[in-house]
């Protein structure tokens, strides 16, 4: 199956309806804000009464999916060729995972909404002990797995067929198990589009929202005036900074800043657990958690039906609607910086370990929070999170030593983690509209990363902000859809991948009956440790010699093939028609010698006397890890036709 990717940097399509989409949309929240906000709250209402069903069965389908995959045999495929590693250090992946799934949620609900569960829980009597519990339970239940399920499930679908297919890193991906090539048309330019739009009034409208808690916050702590214009100051200097933060790229920019909101969080949040009740909140950690996993199949289908109430509306639905929303955006940048994992550990690292940071934030803040208001009788706390919620964290933090370093290091992390929404917002957008692509010119990202910032700064002086956040809630209704089918697309994508497996495990390495010739040449050539200009003359004569004769040989079986120079990589294509093609190649790889390896001055590059090179076989699956250095023209004829043989074997499972 011949997979291309498209070569220009910006599509064009993409990108100008993107922007006029985006500009019309503005255009009617500035023009008539009154009837924007009715329309899209009439919409929100038509959901919730007639779609609930399909949300909550959409993520508890998602969630079961996805544990499935990761702890299959599934879960052994790597995401990308089988020879990558991954391309970031686990501390610096999990920072950036953090920052970009819901960090800035949780600076801002970690008090607010288990107080609020406690004031008002759903079904236990407001204040007491089982509303304690109550409010804990289902803090965890929308901040926990599922949430965290569907960034996964959308970074998986994506990163499984961009890094191990070669499709373009874009949401139209998904789309390739129903609808093959046709998504390189107008097909996949719509869902772009969709994703374009969607992502970009979700950032805007968290930016904009953002703005005014921190305008808030900063009110409450030092008097500073409480405006709009003062919330668009604060939105300039937010996007100044994401400016030079996407402009530096990921590596450098969104990287660094997610490190450093890292350390602060789990700064903060050893602050407050050891200045509070630590005991008890270790204990409520896993007590929680205990109860979040025993109830956690009956929350997830619970909708109420027999006690009827808007609280389900108001509240699960609103988050699952939300976090399905904004997973186009989470899903394609947590895809973009987990290639090289394997699919067990991208499910450890995007499910498990950030949602038992988050569900250890919940209990450290919520816990404590409670416990002021329940225990200790401070009632402000409970007061404000009913009437001024983006303040309650600093009103929180009033009640413990230090509170005027402990709000400067929330002030931070709040700006922060809003400056990396923007700047990673920015770089996805534009590598939707770039073919998937993260090597393009700097002018495209600041386009967007300016963009965000000018709807968000419209939008909150029109006062349209509430308008678009329930339309980007809605789009969540028509990516549910997608997104289910597209869940169909990667089993049968995974299971393919299985078969390929157990036709390579069919005698995977060569036999030593390939190597025609004594056993002191096989000897002498395993402890040699050869040059790259000696491995290249055995690729360029023996291995290109070889792959001729086979392909020969092919063409007087009417078996169309290819030899193909380039990347380092000679390699030899057989094309199948619409079944998946064949790819032998061997590639010069560099390695560092063993310390037992022969002082043999001759098999040293100049560059450097520690390193040597071998002559490795790479399937179109990747590197298989074993070298083929010195063997003869025969052996290596017989090696591809070994792996040939297999891959017609896999074939014939697919059959």
């Amino acid at each position: 199956m011949a997979l291309t990717r498209i070569d220009q940097h910006l599509n064009r399509p993409v990108f100008y309806l993107s922007s006029l989409s985006i500009l019309v949309l503005v255009l009617f929240a500035l023009i008539a804000p009154q009837t924007a906000d009715v329309y899209f709250t009439e919409l929100q209402s038509t959901i919730v009464e007639n779609g609930s069903w399909f949300y909550v069965v959409t993520v508890g389908v998602i969630l079961l999916t996805v544990l499935y995959v990761g702890f299959s045999s599934f879960g052994e495929i790597r995401l990308g060729p089988d020879h990558c590693k991954p391309d970031y250090s686990l501390p610096s992946w999990l920072s950036m995972l953090f920052a970009a799934g819901m960090g800035i949620g949780l600076m801002f609900f970690g008090v607010a909404e288990p107080v609020m569960h406690f004031l008002s829980p759903p079904t236990a009597t407001p204040g007491t002990t089982e509303a304690v519990r109550e409010a804990m339970k289902m803090t965890f239940f929308h901040w926990g797995l599922h949430a965290w399920a569907i960034y996964a499930v959308v970074g998986l679908i994506l990163a499984y067929f961009s890094f191990r297919l070669n499709l373009p890193l874009t949401l139209r991906s998904a789309l390739y198990p129903m609808i093959g090539d046709r998504i390189y048309g107008w097909a996949g330019h719509t869902v772009d589009i969709l994703a374009v739009v969607s992502t970009v009034f979700g950032i805007a409208t968290s930016l904009g929202l953002g703005a005014a808690q921190i305008n808030s916050g900063l009110n409450y702590l030092f008097g500073m005036e409480e405006s709009v214009p003062m919330q668009i100051y604060l939105m300039i200097g937010i996007i100044a900074v994401a400016i030079v933060s996407v402009a530096t790229g990921l590596d450098k920019g969104i990287r660094r800043l997610s490190e450093l909101n890292m350390i602060l969080a789990i700064a903060l949040l050893l602050f407050i657990l050891i200045l509070g009740p630590t005991v008890f909140l270790l204990a409520a950690y896993v007590q929680n958690t205990g109860a979040y996993l025993s109830d956690i199949v009956r929350n997830t289908f619970n909708l109420f039906a027999y006690d009827k109430t808007d609280w389900i509306g108001g509240w699960t639905i609103f988050y699952w609607g939300w976090w399905l929303a904004w997973a186009p955006f989470v899903g394609l940048f947590i895809a973009r910086i987990s290639r090289g994992r394997t699919i067990r550990e991208f499910v450890i690292g995007v499910l498990v370990i950030p949602t038992a940071f988050t569900l250890f934030w919940m209990t450290v803040f919520g816990n404590s929070a409670i416990d002021l208001i329940y225990t200790q009788g401070v009632d402000k706390l409970g007061d404000m999170v009913s009437t001024n919620a983006p303040v309650a964290l600093f009103v929180f933090l009033e009640n413990f030593p230090f509170q005027q370093f402990l709000s400067g290091i929330a002030t931070l992390m709040v700006v922060v983690f809003f400056v990396t929404s923007c700047d990673s917002g920015a770089m996805v957008v534009d590598m939707l509209c770039s073919h998937g692509r993260n090597d393009t010119p700097i002018w495209q990202r600041i386009y967007w990363a300016v963009g965000v910032g000018l709807v968000s700064a419209i939008l909150l002086t029109a006062g349209g902000l509430n308008a678009l956040q329930t339309m980007t809630i809605a789009t969540a209704l028509p990516f549910a859809i997608i997104l289910l089918i597209s869940l169909v697309g990667l089993i049968k994508a995974l299971r393919v991948e299985i078969h390929k497996k157990a036709s390579l495990a069919m005698n995977l390495h060569p036999h030593p009956s390939t190597i025609d010739s004594g056993w002191e040449q096989r000897l002498s050539t395993i402890i040699q440790f050869p040059n790259k200009t000696a491995v290249k003359l055995f690729i360029d004569s023996a291995v290109l010699s070889a792959l001729e004769s086979v392909s020969k040989e092919l063409a007087n079986n009417h078996v169309e093939s290819e030899i193909v120079n380039k990347k380092e990589m000679l390699s030899l294509n057989v094309q199948h028609g619409s079944e998946y093609s064949f790819v032998y190649g061997i590639k010069c790889e560099k390695y560092r010698q063993p310390s037992y390896s022969p002082d043999n001055e001759e098999s040293h590059e100049s560059a450097d006397e520690h390193t040597y090179y071998r002559a490795e076989v790479h399937l179109a699956e990747g590197g298989q890890d074993y070298d083929i250095m010195g063997w003869t023209k025969q052996a290596v004829i017989n090696d591809v036709i070994d792996q040939y043989h297999k891959h017609q074997h896999f074939l014939h499972l697919l059959r």
